[in-house]
């Protein structure tokens, strides 16, 4: 049962990565913000990082970081909204989930602060993204209260993982986490080169 729930879990998960940014698809509405920030691999890869840093930085660390993604995320956001341009958006994006992913695999213990710093920075360039979406009707406003929900939900799993990663053992803990680290920083190497 545990593995039937895993392949449904990793088919839900994995996402069509086009469909995350800026001009494709449908983007009014709770339920289509809800939904967006899974239609994007490097988002769930990203979001998710956040929240497994937070869990390995532990304290208060764990909402710090995660609430310092969503606040910079939501000033990205408002920037795309109101025709603010950005470089390089979709580049930093890929190299967020890089970035994140060394975190991880090089088991770096930052200080909660530059955690903090680090994934602010990121979070203007994934709000940005998804804030050029946004339409500026009334549904942009629940567009928006869905998208940050789903960030906030990405980073609990995260945070999940992460606790649950550290309750495998003291032993087990630091080569589980440097692997899911590497293999997000493969995977961000393969998004920024066009291979998935």
């Amino acid at each position: 049962m545990l593995r039937l729930g895993s392949i449904i879990l990793l088919t839900w998960l994995a996402p069509t990565l086009a469909f995350a940014h800026v001009g494709v698809g449908e983007t009014g509405g709770f339920a289509h913000g809800l939904a967006h920030p899974l239609g994007g691999l490097d988002h769930v890869l990203a979001m998710v990082a956040v929240g497994l840093i937070a869990a390995q930085l532990g304290g208060r660390a764990v909402w710090l970081v995660p609430a310092s993604f969503i606040a910079m995320m939501v000033a990205g956001g408002a920037l795309g909204m109101a025709g603010v341009g950005l470089p390089f958006v979709e580049v930093a994006i890929g190299l967020s989930v890089v970035v994140l992913g060394l975190v991880l695999a090089l088991g770096l213990n930052l200080p909660v602060a530059a955690a903090m710093a680090l994934v602010g920075f990121f979070a203007i360039f994934h709000g940005h993204a998804h804030g050029a979406e946004m339409p500026e009707t009334a549904s942009g406003l629940a567009y928006g209260s869905g998208f940050v929900l789903a960030t906030a939900l990405l980073h609990v799993a995260g945070i999940a993982l992460g606790l649950a990663i550290g309750r495998a053992g003291a032993g087990d803990r630091l080569p589980i986490a440097r692997f899911a680290g590497v293999a997000m920083s493969v995977a961000g190497l393969a998004l920024l080169g066009g291979l998935i």
